[in-house]
């Protein structure tokens, strides 16, 4: 489960190390998928499919004796959605390379691979608690995808381990490295009319398994967000966590 890796910031350290969670999401990542493709189904199949598979009531583990398979993620794909063409398996082996060097690693020089091998997708997170808050969240940036303002969005289906009872819903965009792209998403996440904290992470960060409590000590995502309801007109206040700078 790529990002299901313990509370959001502000609440107890989690129990694993990021090694366990890149081996959860490696795991989710393998096991089917659930997938609206907006490219070649109806629209008019959407809401029955919506009903169908709200993600607090969808299996994570399945279950054996009624014949159910595991499932590791719930996904909408927008119209214009194209699949990433960034090289991960070179990235990787810069990774490794980086690492034997004993060059210092920090955000920057994993951004400088990022570039080199062209993975530059990112996504915003929302970790939410199973139960009707995360399935009204999840129809409301389904659908925005559906509408073509998301390429991507997925959803952890419910998984019965209370140290990830917490699901989580990831909403994408093309380039982690252009500021205002990132900021963009999350007005649009934003007018759906989602409120709850959310932060952002790069895919490079995920392939290259840097999660909680990882042995760099980097910080897992690089912006986070929340909603001010207080302010007029209400709006997200964005800190890029690298810098400590609010986004304008």
């Amino acid at each position: 489960m790529e990002e299901a890796e313990g509370p959001v910031d502000g609440e107890a350290d989690p129990l694993y190390t990021a090694e366990t969670y890149a081996a959860e999401a490696m795991a989710a990542d393998m096991d089917p998928w659930i997938v609206f493709d907006s490219r070649r189904t109806p629209r008019s199949e959407f809401d029955d499919w919506l009903e169908t598979n709200r993600p607090s009531q969808v299996q994570r583990h399945g279950d054996a004796e009624s014949g159910v398979s595991p499932v590791g993620w719930i996904a909408v794909l927008g119209p214009t959605h194209c699949p990433s063409t960034g090289d991960v398996s070179g990235l990787q082996e810069s990774w490794e390379r980086l690492q034997d060097s004993g060059r210092p690693i920090s955000f920057d020089t994993i951004k400088e691979l990022a570039l080199n091998h062209g993975v530059l997708t990112g996504k915003w997170l929302m970790h939410l608690d199973p139960g009707f808050k995360l399935d009204h969240a999840w129809s409301c940036v389904a659908r925005a995808t559906l509408d073509g303002k998301i390429s991507l969005v997925k959803v952890s289906p419910f998984n019965g381990d209370a140290d990830f009872k917490k699901q989580v819903i990831c909403a994408y965009n093309h380039n982690f490295t252009d500021e205002s792209e990132v900021v963009r998403l999350d007005s649009i996440i934003r007018a759906t009319g989602i409120k709850c904290p959310l932060s952002y992470k790069p895919d490079v960060y995920t392939y290259l398994g840097i999660y909680r409590k990882n042995r760099w000590k980097l910080c897992p995502t690089i912006f986070e967000s929340k909603f001010d309801l207080e302010c007029v007109p209400r709006r997200s206040h964005i800190v890029n966590k690298v810098t400590n700078m609010e986004v304008a």
